[in-house]
């Protein structure tokens, strides 16, 4: 339901909540008003015009503070008589809130309300809704990781066996290295002196041949005779 109503010689579309700015009324802020002068009233597909207003209608607001409009600038020139006059002016408000608006002992508040209880009722049943099945997930969520937990230990379970004989196998293994290791340097170590021995021989024997060969030919030369 809306309503157009008329004050300070402005006409004004209003509704239940709408906040507008009015010429400056003698009440205070938190003070109640009504406006007797009506124009117009609609709800839904019905209208009730005014001549000029409407009968049995009444708007009733709630002043929400006083305000000062934007600054107008006024100014007045003379030619040829050198006159300038230049002023300012920031109209006084009244900023009011609609409280209610009634035609023929309907309230457009009282049916606002009851949609607003009725949304409220909606939004109240959907989040019950979404808590109900947010639990259900939750509920869910749990048992598939109780039934990941046991699965998985049921491997560790069938691979521990195993695990462990590697391990043994493993230890083993190094024990063995282990033990070859000091045997193996002896043996390294004699290899190392038998072929530096053979090494001396083969550099020995050249040398032994030298001396052989040299001694044959000495005996194999013709002594001299003396005459």
């Amino acid at each position: 339901m809306y309503a157009v109503i008329e004050t300070g010689g402005k006409q004004y579309r209003v509704e239940v909540g709408t906040e507008l700015e009015i010429e400056l009324l003698e009440a205070g802020p938190g003070d109640s008003v009504a406006f007797d002068r009506v124009l117009l009233v609609a709800d839904g597909d019905a209208a009730a015009i005014g001549r000029p207003v409407v009968a049995n209608a009444s708007v009733s607001a709630e002043i929400v503070r006083r305000d000062r409009g934007e600054k107008l600038i006024s100014f007045k020139y003379r030619p040829k008589a050198r006159r300038r006059v230049k002023k300012g002016h920031r109209q006084e408000l009244s900023v009011v809130r609609i409280s209610d608006i009634v035609l023929d002992g309907k309230s457009a508040a009282a049916d606002k309300a009851k949609a607003d209880e009725a949304r409220k009722t909606e939004r109240q049943r959907l989040e019950e809704a979404a808590r109900k099945q947010a639990e259900q997930d939750a509920a869910l969520a749990a048992k598939l990781a109780a039934d990941k937990a046991k699965a998985d230990a049921a491997v560790k379970a069938t691979r521990a066996p195993g695990r462990a004989s590697a391990k043994a196998a493993t230890a083993k293994a190094d024990t063995a290295k282990a033990a070859a290791k000091p045997a193996a340097k002896p043996a390294a170590k004699a290899s190392a002196r038998g072929a530096k021995a053979d090494t001396t021989g083969a550099v020995d024997k050249p040398a032994a041949a030298r001396t052989r060969s040299s001694g044959s030919a000495k005996s194999a030369a013709p002594k001299k005779t003396q005459k």
